[in-house]
């Protein structure tokens, strides 16, 4: 499946360490905040379970969006979607 993850995380600390588990799990980062990239289901719930030992429920906001290469297809990208230093051509790929 293709996953977006988007994050609000307060926490230098915290924040450093999900976007390393994202890393991790091969998404590619998109925006300061935002990865995205091709994940089995298995290790998307594995990322959650990282995710949520990792931020403050009280302060911090995570948006895990998993959708079929049909649906990202479909996605609307406007103005400066990507951050043109990160995109990568596996990024590029998954829109094609």
């Amino acid at each position: 499946m293709i996953c977006w993850v988007m994050y609000d995380i307060k926490n230098d600390r915290s924040r450093t360490k999900i976007a390393k588990a994202c890393e991790q799990a091969g998404l590619y980062r998109v925006q300061y905040s935002v990865f995205l990239g091709s994940i089995e289901a298995n290790e998307k719930d594995t990322l959650q379970i990282q995710i949520e030992d990792l931020m403050n429920e009280e302060e911090d906001s995570v948006y895990i969006f998993p959708m079929s290469k049909d649906e990202l297809k479909a996605t609307v990208l406007m103005g400066q979607a990507f951050d043109k230093k990160r995109i990568t051509d596996e990024v590029k790929s998954l829109f094609l």
